[in-house]
């Protein structure tokens, strides 16, 4: 596939989709790699208008998940690293975020706003099992009483419930747990190493029953693929307790679409034009838009009906548009030598 930035197409083993493993059964194993960088500085601050976060921590650059809708793809194509396989098998983690976030918390300047972990890449990703540098992020946030945002699609997220806890406890964290569909096999094809839909849904009633913060995430929306599932997930997570939903339409930025494009030719080839017809209906006839405000806002008379299904069901089961209300108040400003100022 042809690359931005000048870069030559590239094959890692063969199709990108011949190399996952079968949904039905034992197939080809991906080699994943992982290398590890020491960037100068962790937090990205951002000044985009429609984004509801001005600061975010990525504690990994590419994703094991393998969602094949995946926003964040095209970043591996800065690396000379193709969006596709390279995105899900060669993976960079970055050993030393606890230290530089301890850091940047430190400068005199620094002025607390809830960090979002998750924006661009799975923080709960299967090499977090490893690296656990994600658990000691959220470590130095509650040490330092800084919020936190979690998004993820991965069940193991409940395996910081003793940090997660206790950062609700101080109204410091927030979590939300993708669900795209409630089918396995879908979900399977869709997202081939996240979390199954039914692990996902018990995590988000583990955390509500904890008192943290949840909500369900409806993202993507796939039309004509997902959409039928929106008022079935809402459901099934209202029932476990979640108090919040909200949901994103399909966004096929750069490689991202010809990507998806040939994952429906290969599993939907019967409704692989209808798809990106109403897609492209959402997008002002484009396979995605890229401005600021409508990128979020898909137009057109499919995504109002989107939009008002969701609103009546949501209604419907008491649940609300998540709302995010952290304390930044109590912030404590770590001195120099890893150590809580006593000021």
């Amino acid at each position: 596939m042809p690359q931005r930035f000048g870069l030559a197409a590239r094959e890692a083993d063969g199709d990108w989709l011949d190399a996952r493993e079968d949904i039905d059964g034992p197939g080809p194993k991906l080699r994943t790699t992982v290398t590890e960088e020491h960037p100068k500085t962790i937090i990205a601050f951002n000044k985009s208008p429609d984004v509801p976060f001005d600061r975010s921590i990525n504690a990994y650059r590419g994703c094991e998940h393998g969602c094949i809708y995946c926003f964040a793809r095209p970043t591996h194509a800065f690396h000379d690293l193709s969006p596709g396989l390279d995105f899900e098998t060669k993976l960079f983690a970055k050993p030393d975020a606890a230290r530089l976030l301890r850091e940047t918390l430190a400068k005199p300047g620094y002025k607390p706003a809830p960090i979002a972990m998750g924006t661009n890449t799975d923080p709960y990703q299967p090499i977090e099992g490893r690296y656990r540098i994600t658990r000691q992020v959220l470590e130095v946030c509650l040490e330092t009483g800084h919020p936190v945002t979690i998004t993820t699609k991965s069940a193991r997220v409940i395996r910081d419930l003793d940090v997660i806890g206790e950062l609700a406890r101080q109204r410091l964290v927030a979590v939300g747990i993708s669900v795209t569909s409630l089918d396995p096999k879908l979900s399977g094809l869709l997202e081939p190493r996240a979390s199954a839909p039914a692990k996902r849904l018990a995590a988000l009633e583990e955390l509500a029953r904890a008192g943290v913060p949840s909500h369900v995430s409806i993202a993507p929306v796939i039309p004509a693929i997902t959409d039928m599932h929106m008022e079935s997930i809402l459901a099934e997570a209202a029932l476990r307790g979640v108090p919040s939903a909200s949901w994103i339409v399909l966004r096929l930025p750069h490689e991202v679409a010809p990507l998806f494009r040939e994952w429906l030719q290969v599993h939907y080839p019967e409704r692989a034009e209808k798809v990106m017809a109403i897609v492209r209906s959402m997008r002002g006839g484009r396979d995605n838009d890229p401005d600021f405000f409508t990128r979020m806002k898909p137009q057109g008379v499919w995504a109002d009906l989107f939009r008002a299904r969701f609103r009546i069901a949501a209604k419907r089961l008491g649940m609300n548009e998540v709302r995010l209300e952290l304390d930044c108040s109590n912030f404590r400003r770590p001195a120099a030598g890893g150590q809580l100022s006593l000021l």
